[in-house]
């Protein structure tokens, strides 16, 4: 998702780049291409709305139309930007337990966020940075979406990882584990999507719609009735499914530390929360349409995970790899091995294609606001002549590379590609403790703003949410069994190393030495001091 913002926009408000920022860094988990649907730009939460009579058939613009949505369609866009095949190897190892792993995050975290999302949505425009900013201080706004930016640093690398061990299967198996490999196509696959993205290449714009198609729904609905008919054939599942298994063995933290790759795998549902004024009966609604694209997004990763688990031992499960291994052992029983490199290729096209949706999104959000507030030094503000902000995505370019380079020296890609998935998650889940405190703050402080959506008990709800995030963020710092015997300090640097230099010592850097100079000429005469 790319915002529509224009270099040297003149908007002395923050509204456009808040929304760039929120929407597009939904990339970590989030299929993009939801497009806002017309009309919600009228003020939401207003009596005629909640009653839905002809009234609210018409937005604040001189009797513009307005457009709704079924809550039914609302769902299902929630669920396509969400739902992914590419955690369903981590959770696979679990087996029977992955069902309970999934439920767990989904009830304190995904439902909350959800929730919460739809209430600050629908009462103030601007994404997480005007949410954040009307309740702590713009200070604190910015590092909500400087955080969104920062995890796809982290990011990128775990996802050209995947592609790489994907794509591995449509070469030759044995490169999946190679770190050089995987290094190799990280650091290339990157620097030719920002070439291609820098060029402001629209023909890519609709390959997320694609991609959900060939690279979730299909190979989703194949490998689970793959799975269905290898147990149908009398064939005994590799993990056990009896009811004594629905609960994962307790070895201490480090049996339950995948469950933190559930919180990035959830992440983004508050997105579509912008369109809760899209709804004709919002207060009713909106929760209906929830908790069916709670519903489908459980389906979606849980079916796939059991069928991996049906077919793969836990042992030999690559985190990276695991959806190839389980599709070329249901096609080799089928003796059709053959359609292995088929799925493979469907899987790295799906991946690169929403990759290159989204790529320059969060970045793009991030200097529209610092050209506004002053946050980024001016070089890193520049856009190209294509209207992309070419300078800040070398720069994170730059780290991305570095990062993949340390592939090239891991003697397990599994463990690498689990510490950057982990640094991920724990950028982003800082944004998302700013988001909790901000609802419960401007339910208290800002009573008075007309909200489309009110969320009940929103103390609960939202503290729910903000200890869980805290939890998986805690609980991300133990090395999971599956590590192996590499040892702890190695773990715990890269992870929190990576955590305090992107998620904490740079957007706080970037605020102490900030200057008044820093705000572009175009927004300086609007700008207070």
């Amino acid at each position: 998702m790319t915002s529509t913002d224009k270099p040297g926009q003149s908007a002395g408000d923050t509204t456009a780049a808040g929304e760039a920022a929120t929407g597009a860094a939904a990339g970590a988990s989030a299929v993009p291409g939801a497009s806002a649907v017309p009309g919600t730009a009228a003020a939401p939460g207003t009596a005629a709305e909640d009653r839905g009579d002809e009234a609210a058939e018409f937005g604040d613009d001189a009797g513009t139309k307005r457009q709704f949505i079924s809550w039914v369609t609302l769902a299902l866009m929630t669920t396509a930007s969400v739902a992914s095949l590419r955690p369903s190897p981590t959770m696979a190892i679990y087996g029977l337990a992955a069902v309970f792993l999934y439920l767990l995050p989904a009830v304190v975290f995904l439902l909350p966020t959800a929730l919460v999302g739809a209430e600050l949505a629908s009462g103030w425009r601007g994404g997480i940075y005007r949410w954040v900013s009307e309740a702590l201080g713009k200070p604190l706004g910015f590092v909500a979406v400087w955080c969104q930016f920062a995890m796809t640093i982290a990011y990128y690398p775990s996802l050209l990882a995947y592609v790489a061990s994907t794509f591995a299967y449509v070469v030759h198996p044995s490169l999946a584990e190679d770190g050089v490999y995987v290094a190799i196509v990280i650091v290339v696959i990157y620097w030719t999507g920002v070439w291609i993205t820098s060029r402001g290449t629209k023909t890519v714009a609709g390959l997320s719609s694609l991609g959900l198609v060939i690279g979730t729904l299909v190979p989703g609905v194949v490998l689970i009735a793959l799975g269905i008919v290898f147990l149908g054939q009398g064939n005994e599942s590799a993990a056990p499914m009896s009811t004594d298994h629905w609960l994962p063995p307790w070895t201490g933290l480090a049996s339950l530390v995948l469950i933190v790759n559930n919180f990035l795998s959830y992440a983004g549902m508050e997105m579509n929360g912008v369109h809760v004024s899209a709804l004709r009966h919002p207060r009713a609604e909106y929760p209906r349409s929830i908790f069916l694209a709670t519903g489908l997004v459980l389906l979606i990763f849980i079916l796939p995970a059991l069928a991996i688990s049906w077919v793969m031992p836990s042992e030999q499960l690559s985190l990276t790899a695991g959806l190839m291994q389980a599709f070329q052992a249901f096609f080799d029983h089928f003796h059709v091995g053959w359609l292995t490199k088929v799925v493979g290729i469907m899987l790295v096209l799906a991946a690169l294609g929403g990759m290159l949706t989204w790529l320059a999104g969060p970045a793009k959000g991030l200097v529209t606001l610092a050209r506004q507030e002053g946050y980024l030094p001016p070089f890193l503000q520049r856009f190209n002549r294509h209207g992309v902000p070419l300078n800040i995505m070398v720069a994170q370019g730059v780290v991305t590379t570095l990062i993949g380079v340390l592939y090239a020296f891991s003697d397990d890609v599994s463990s690498a590609y689990w510490m950057f998935s982990v640094i991920t998650v724990q950028i982003y889940l800082i944004a998302y403790l700013l988001m909790f405190v901000a609802v419960v703050r401007l339910r208290r402080t800002r009573p008075d703003v007309p909200r489309g959506f009110v969320v009940p008990a929103v103390t609960l709800v939202a503290g729910v949410g903000f200890a869980a995030s805290a939890c998986a963020l805690a609980i991300g710092f133990v090395p999971p069994d599956q590590f192996g015997d590499a040892p702890l300090w190695r773990y715990l640097l890269i992870v929190g190393g990576g955590l305090l230099a992107l998620g904490v010592a740079a957007p706080f850097a970037f605020l102490k030495f900030r200057k008044p100079e820093w705000v572009h000429p175009d927004h300086q005469g609007s700008h207070a001091h």
